[in-house]
């Protein structure tokens, strides 16, 4: 069965210390994620700041409004650097996501993510990865792109 890797990168006008404040917090998940995947956070009583097994579990709707279950589990932090969220129920067969921030040399925050996947079904689902999967996610990088502009600012090169 095949898997895949999404890998995005976007320079943030902002400290490491808002960015890892925004990015490590579970409530704002909401905030990066477009309307249309009617996402809600389902647990109860989250702190402020994701943890070393931290279990998180959503609803979302990923395809054609039809609402699913999704957990997650945060399996690294390594504060002020990175954290990784794996699907332990989802929509996925697999799901492995790196969240990265560092400094940029002139300024700001470079932000990456290495998302690793394998949909379900399997031939099935790589045929729905070239079909609608793989352009999912683009989307959704997308508007989390510009979520992102819209609370820092465009991010401008500081000489």
């Amino acid at each position: 069965m095949a898997f895949y890797q999404k890998k995005s990168t976007q320079k943030v006008n902002a400290t490491m210390e808002e960015v890892w404040d925004f990015i490590s917090s579970p409530k704002n998940l909401k905030e990066i994620t477009p309307p249309y995947m009617g996402f809600d956070i389902t647990s109860e009583g989250l702190p402020e700041k994701m943890y070393q097994g931290m279990i998180i579990s959503y609803k979302v709707s990923p395809v054609a409004g039809i609402k699913t279950d999704w957990v997650t589990e945060i399996t690294h932090v390594d504060d002020m650097r990175y954290f990784v969220d794996e699907q332990r129920i989802g929509p996925y067969s697999m799901w492995h996501h790196q969240h990265w921030i560092e400094p940029c040399e002139t300024g700001g925050v470079l932000m990456r993510d290495i998302v690793t996947y394998q949909p379900p079904f399997g031939f099935l689902g790589a045929i729905a990865n070239k079909i609608m999967i793989r352009k999912k996610l683009e989307e959704i990088f997308a508007y989390r792109t510009k979520a992102i502009e819209k609370k820092y600012g465009v991010y401008e090169e500081r000489v």
